[in-house]
């Protein structure tokens, strides 16, 4: 099977939302929700549970844990063999927010139409 291509989503002013959120965060929680991401490259639409986990409407989250603290990173497929990192968050509930949700949904709308603009590529 061959890997699955990640993209960062990049807004249309240039930031890239998952990069400005892994900074913020402590060099051990950076590198476990790296290691999600270099797994979801690795395994694509077969990661799942306790990994990743879908959501809904084509939104699905990568799950990493350190120092009691959930981080859910949101992703979405465009094609067979491309995955788009939305956004990160600090998950404190049971559920990720619908708020979340809905940015990682308006995210997705906007990569489909025009792939180009919303690609960073490391």
């Amino acid at each position: 099977m061959p890997k699955t291509r990640v993209v960062l989503y990049r807004t249309r002013d240039g930031r890239v939302p998952i990069l400005d959120w892994l900074d913020g965060l402590t060099e051990k929680a950076r590198a476990k929700c790296v290691v999600r991401v270099e797994r979801l490259a690795d395994l694509g639409h077969e990661l799942r549970r306790p990994e990743a986990d879908y959501l809904r409407d084509g939104v699905h989250e990568l799950r990493a844990k350190h120092g009691g603290i959930n981080y859910r990173m949101l992703y979405f497929f465009h094609g067979r063999d491309v995955v788009v990192v939305s956004h990160g968050l600090l998950k404190q509930r049971s559920d990720v927010p619908e708020g979340d949700i809905e940015l990682a949904l308006w995210r997705k709308r906007a990569f489909e139409e025009d792939p180009s603009a919303h690609t960073h590529e490391e």
